[in-house]
């Protein structure tokens, strides 16, 4: 065994903001895993899931990204997960484990939402059980809650890690000024409440949903996981040629092809077709590589229903492009 190592199957990993924690710099989203048949609205049910996360593993892929809610607020990705953790009980210290807390679950009340103290302590209770674990290495606020003081939710945070249910804190959906506010009072409490990612939507086709919070957590530290950075799946292969995609797709299957599948998005995703067999790569390893390259951006969690998926997207974590490349990448998008 090494002294020190900073990668693992393969895969670099990066600090997720000024923290000491590492993570995977590809990590898998898991929003999709749950269980179909219940009419949950999952796609990737449990006999598929459970190979995908053992293939993760074996791919340097630890950064695993749940949601209480997930799933028609089933609880059923979480539970997916807590199913493998059960079954590889020696590989939970391998696998960096992160879920959210804010929307309404567990109850009914409107106690069962938002970031009270009591709301976050079931939540986090609750989802360590449906985990099958008794730590979370991070947890999410899935929001900003204005109804409630900040301090009072990262007083909770803080209790939380005192009792070793949770290691540290980020944050999801967030503007601006909300993440100064909460970099703001997370100073005058204790750094173990400090924020070190932001989960916000973005993907280099529409660039952030939320403006001004990649710049801030470049000049903060902040690490910044984006969500959908493969734009809803449209960044890869298998658009490049949209009359070919079908039940099964995505895209297709959720209704979004027309609206995403434009001329101006299909140009450009051929042009990124062209550089990534150019360089001999597939397209969303490209996307992913490019979006490591940009100062702010920690790990990325692009989400993954077939090995092929997981494995085209892990590579990107493995990928060196040059100072050129990423030049000729960022054209595509300008």
């Amino acid at each position: 065994m090494p002294f020190r190592t900073d990668d693992f199957g393969g895969m670099p990993y990066r600090y997720v903001g000024s923290s000491g924690l590492r993570a995977s710099a590809i990590g898998l989203g898991t929003w999709k895993f749950g269980y179909p048949e219940t009419g949950d609205g999952s796609r990737v049910a449990e006999d598929e899931a459970l190979p995908l996360l053992s293939r993760a593993v074996e791919l340097g892929v630890t950064f695993w990204d749940t949601a209480n809610r997930y799933n028609a607020a089933s609880g059923n990705s979480e539970r997916i997960i807590g199913r493998w953790l059960k079954d590889n009980p020696a590989r939970r210290r391998d696998v960096v484990v992160s879920t959210k807390t804010f929307g309404g679950m567990d109850g009914i009340t409107p106690n069962h939402s938002g970031l009270s103290r009591l709301q976050i302590i079931q939540s986090v209770k609750a989802s360590l059980a449906r985990l099958r674990t008794d730590y979370l290495d991070l947890l999410w606020f899935h929001g900003f809650d204005s109804h409630v003081p900040v301090a009072e939710s990262l007083e909770t945070v803080e209790d939380l890690i005192g009792q070793g249910l949770v290691n540290y804190l980020a944050v999801s959906n967030v503007e601006r000024d909300q993440l100064e506010e909460l970099l703001t009072v997370s100073g005058t409490l204790s750094r173990r409440v400090r924020p070190i990612a932001v989960q916000n939507r973005f993907d280099p086709l529409n660039g952030e949903f939320r403006p001004g919070v990649l710049e801030l957590c470049r000049a903060e530290g902040v690490s910044f996981v984006p969500y959908s950075p493969l734009a809803q799946g449209l960044l890869t292969d298998r658009y490049l040629d949209p009359d070919r995609a079908g039940a099964g797709d995505r895209l297709v299957d959720e209704g979004l092809l027309a609206e995403l599948a434009t001329e101006s998005n299909l140009k450009k995703l051929r042009r990124l077709g062209e550089l990534a067999s150019q360089w001999d790569t597939r397209v969303s390893t490209l996307v992913l590589g490019y979006l490591l390259a940009l100062p702010g951006m920690g790990p990325q969690i692009p989400a993954s229903s077939t090995a092929a998926q997981l494995e085209a997207n892990a590579a990107a974590g493995r990928l060196h492009l040059d100072t050129s490349q990423i030049s000729e990448i960022a054209d595509v998008f300008r």
